[in-house]
């Protein structure tokens, strides 16, 4: 069975759907319909099948099983017709209210836009399924009397359940939903009615459901109206004189112009502001300098606590999904490195080799410093600077000095060009630097990990000291909202060649010059 379906839309937009052999056709509809900000009701599903050339159109109503699509299937959005289809419906009755109906079924036909709720309405008046009599389907009640009581008892609403592809609409809000939503657009359908006791008296469910459709008619008329009175304003009295456009012109007055030199120095203010919270919306991860505190070789330090939440932070923040969708520019750029990764490239001779390691060798040599952050096994973290002579020694020393079972063994790893490597212990006749020995630039993390010599309970308890652990900080991080950036040498799509046309240097309908015959000279 499929475990997703690749969506695709008419300007070759593609979205990913994840399902299960129970998911619905119309839900994944839905989805994808909502991820593109298109309107469900107006499209339907048609399969792409490129071996045959035959595509399909899918039933909404089924199921991804029933449906017989492979895994990785691709469906296309096609827009269906405006005007609604005829679908034929079958009502079965249950077996109390089914006298005197042949096969205890109601027939008749419907448009795609039917809800069914009216479709009930329309059978239990006798406006459709050529009944005689009239029934009764969505005003029952049940009289129910309490424990311990004796009495008529009080009437309580029968909720009507229409069962129809394994579906069972049970609320008032599912039977709002139209034919054409749940996938029925055309052919014929059953609908197995039955009915549940709710615990809502009848006469406070009767008006629950009257001031839900005056709420409707409420807002169709408001509509209406705003529409009318737009129009109304738009189109002139002819019992009215006609006012000429300089007497209006006089009417409204003047804005007053501002000088330029003016409006220069009142946006020179805002500018400066709209940098200053720009900068206050950059991720800021490390705490200011008087938050810092020294360690055990009297090196400023900062200690960050370990994250209150079991969800990674970049878990709970919101995302666009369209900016994960591949342009034409990246298609290009992925050409394009392909090209040129396909090209034969000499080799490098062993002067140019030399030459490379000895300009790395001499970027290493000009470090001056690093910065190490050491993760601990309880997610608590420190962060500090390490100079260029500063060797694997002094970060295990600082280390030692910070974490409470400072005997038992441990290791520090970190993260090289080649793999994850252990930070070498030194002794007194091996140092090894950690910038022109291991390498380290920039920023680097290094992971605290206990050997197999350690105590367990080194490995439960907290691994900072106390002193350290209450002066950490969390990590805060600022949420920075997204700017379109466009390129100031960028033309527009719709602005190109439009200079051509307007300056006339192409002539329309002549002969371009490279359909020329050449000619006597």
């Amino acid at each position: 069975m499929a475990s997703h379906v690749v969506v695709i839309d008419s300007s070759a937009r593609r979205v990913q759907i994840k399902t299960t052999p129970n998911k619905y056709l119309t839900d994944i509809l839905q989805e994808a319909c909502s991820k593109f900000g298109l309107d469900a009701t107006q499209y339907g599903l048609k399969e792409l099948d490129r071996a045959s050339n035959n595509n399909k159109t899918v039933d909404l109503s089924r199921t991804v099983r029933f449906a017989n699509l492979s895994s990785g299937a691709k469906l296309e959005l096609v827009l269906l017709s405006r005007s609604p289809s005829v679908v034929s419906v079958a009502l079965q009755l249950p077996e109390s209210i089914a006298q005197g109906t042949p096969s205890s079924r109601l027939v008749d036909k419907f448009p795609s836009t039917t809800t069914f709720w009216l479709l009930l309405r329309k059978f239990e008046s006798g406006a459709a399924g050529g009944g005689k009599s009239t029934l009764n389907l969505t005003a029952r009640g049940c009289p129910q009397v309490g424990d311990g009581n004796s009495g008529a008892g009080r009437l309580y609403h029968e909720m009507p359940i229409i069962q129809v592809m394994g579906r069972e609409l049970s609320s008032f809000v599912d039977l709002q939903k139209t034919l054409g939503q749940l996938g029925f657009n055309n052919g014929n359908t059953l609908l197995r009615l039955s009915f549940r006791t709710t615990d809502t008296p009848l006469e406070e469910a009767m008006q629950q459901i009257d001031q839900y459709f005056k709420s409707m008619e409420s807002g169709d008329k408001a509509g209406a109206h705003a529409s009318s009175l737009a129009n109304s304003e738009s189109v002139p009295d002819p019992s009215q004189p006609a006012i000429p456009q300089e007497a209006q012109d006089q009417k409204t007055p003047p804005k007053p112009e501002l000088d330029p030199d003016t409006t220069a120095v009142t946006q020179e203010p805002l500018s400066s502001t709209t940098r200053e919270n720009q900068a206050d919306q950059q991720p800021t991860t490390l705490p200011s300098e008087s938050s810092t505190i020294t360690g055990p070789d009297q090196r400023p330090i900062s200690v960050f606590a370990p994250p209150s939440s079991t969800t990674p932070q970049a878990v709970r923040q919101k995302y666009n999904e369209a900016d994960y969708e591949p342009t034409v520019d990246h298609a290009r750029m992925y050409q394009s490195r392909l090209k040129q990764s396909g090209q034969n490239k000499r080799l490098l001779t062993d002067a140019e080799i030399k030459a490379q390691q000895s300009n790395q060798a001499q970027k290493i040599a000009d470090i001056k410093e690093v910065e190490i952050r050491i993760r601990f096994p309880d997610q608590s973290s420190i962060v500090t600077k390490f100079s260029n002579v500063d060797t694997s020694e002094s970060l295990y020393e600082l280390v030692k000095g910070m974490i409470v079972n400072s005997a038992d063994p441990f290791s520090l790893k970190y993260s090289a060009p080649s793999g994850l490597k252990i930070i070498p212990k030194d002794d007194s006749n091996n140092k090894t630097k950690l910038i022109g020995g291991l390498g380290m630039l920039g920023r680097v993390l290094v992971t605290f990990v206990w050997d197999e010599g350690s105590s367990l309970k080194a490995r439960s308890e907290p691994t900072l000291i106390q002193k350290y652990r209450e002066e950490a900080k969390e990590i805060k991080v600022a949420e920075v909202q997204g700017v379109a950036v466009q390129d100031d040498g960028s033309v527009p799509q719709d602005e190109k060649g439009k200079g051509k046309d307007e300056q006339g240097e192409r002539r329309r309908g002549g002969m371009p010059k490279w359909l020329k015959l050449g000619g006597k000279k």
